[in-house]
């Protein structure tokens, strides 16, 4: 039921704004609110607020030498060339500073926190909050468009509230490195990230050998997928690694970063799935989450810069799927929305409905030596391709987890 999940929203979330040629803006929230409102995914959906987190909380993962140079830092000079070093990744050209920078990347988290503790007092199987899903930010640096880290603040937090077993489960398409790095020796937090592959895009870390460390090691697995891969294959390569992992580790809770960049259309990165393919995803995850964590399910957003045709669709997709409350791809998007986009973005051809036609039908992975052929010669290189990737995982991997890594059944 509806009343099972929580949204969490505030329009400070839109102040997390960069430079105007910036690709991450704040317009693609504002869309995605514009379009669930529309649709009637949020009809009697009363938002939780976000309020900034605190120093205690930004804490548990920055250093308070980076806490202070965030809330100080000054925007540059129009004109001013991006600094190729800047101290604590503070001006770079992903980073660049921008007013108020502190207190707007701090209601990120605390919307991020504020999504967490209700899960956390039990009013609330899910809660999503579209704002968060900065995965990349370091504890002494801003990195890939991100300040603070709230997805590990929230997972710090949650450590500290009743949970011992906590997935992260990352689907954006660029490697979830500053939570993986966060929880690489601790055995209480499984990490999976599915992203594309690490010699063809940055962060260029999410490597299948990068395990974790210590006590923590099978705890951090990586499936890194080549450019081009589609929708099948992804669904295939997901499925052939993430719900074995999070059956052998018996989560309490599953955290999602639901980033959309993955998405065919997206002009940072080059994996080609579609809106169905993300929506496919989104519904395994809260599947994963009903079946190993008693329906508990954290899901934020992250990266996606397709700011009208993708984000705002694929975020609505994810709103409604944690609230009981799904859309077929067929369904129209509302005439207001698509007059609102439109005026943003006169020249950009506004999507009609809330799917673009994808395949999201997969063959499951059938274990070392499957065979498919379908008759299509670039499908067939596409599946040995993620099954490669596949197989390299759960090798690396699995046995930590007591899994058998050539068992499709594992």
């Amino acid at each position: 039921m509806a009343d099972d999940a929580a949204v969490v929203w505030s329009d400070r979330f839109l102040d997390y704004t960069w430079t105007p040629e910036h690709p991450m803006k704040p317009a693609r929230l504002r869309f995605t609110m514009a379009l669930a409102r529309g649709l009637g995914v949020l009809d009697g959906i009363e938002t939780l607020a976000a309020t900034p987190a605190g120093a205690g909380d930004l804490l548990r993962i920055h250093t308070a030498a980076y806490i202070e140079a965030v809330r100080y830092a000054e925007p540059a000079p129009a004109g001013t060339a991006p600094l190729t070093a800047p101290p604590h990744g503070l001006g770079s050209m992903d980073n660049p500073v921008f007013p108020h920078m502190h207190e707007a990347a701090s209601v990120i988290v605390g919307g991020t926190l504020a999504a967490a503790a209700e899960i956390a007092a039990g009013r609330t199987r899910r809660a999503v909050s579209i704002g968060g899903g900065m995965h990349h930010a370091m504890p002494d640096a801003a990195s890939g468009f991100c300040v603070y880290n709230d997805v590990a603040v929230a997972i710090s937090w949650l450590l500290d509230n009743g949970f011992d077993r906590i997935a992260y489960v990352d689907v954006d398409v660029h490697h979830g490195d500053g939570v993986q790095r966060a929880f690489y020796g601790d055995p209480r937090v499984l990490t999976v990230s599915v992203h594309q592959h690490p010699a063809t895009l940055w962060p260029n870390t999410g490597w299948s050998e990068e395990i974790g460390a210590g006590p923590g090691e099978g705890t951090a697995i990586n499936l890194p997928v080549l450019p081009g891969t589609r929708d099948a294959q992804w669904l295939r390569g997901f499925h052939a690694v993430v719900p074995g992992a999070l059956a052998a580790f018996r989560p309490q809770i599953v955290v999602s970063q639901c980033g959309v960049d993955s998405h065919r259309e997206d002009p940072l990165a080059d994996l080609e799935l579609t809106v169905d393919g993300q929506r496919a995803a989104f519904r395994a995850m809260r599947e994963l989450a009903d079946r190993y964590a008693e329906g508990r399910w954290l899901a934020v957003g992250g990266g996606g810069y397709g700011l009208v045709r993708v984000v705002p669709r694929a975020w609505t997709h994810l709103l409604a799927i944690a609230l009981d409350r799904e859309i077929a791809p067929a369904t129209s998007t509302s005439a207001e929305w698509r007059d609102l986009v439109g005026a943003y973005a006169p020249t950009v051809p506004v999507p009609a409905t809330m799917g673009d036609g994808g395949d999201t039908d997969f063959v499951p992975w059938d274990g070392p030596g499957g065979v498919l052929d379908t008759g299509d010669a670039h499908t067939d290189r596409a599946q040995r391709a993620i099954d490669t990737a596949v197989l390299a995982t759960r090798r690396a991997t699995f046995g930590l987890l007591g899994l058998d890594p050539e068992d499709p059944r594992d």
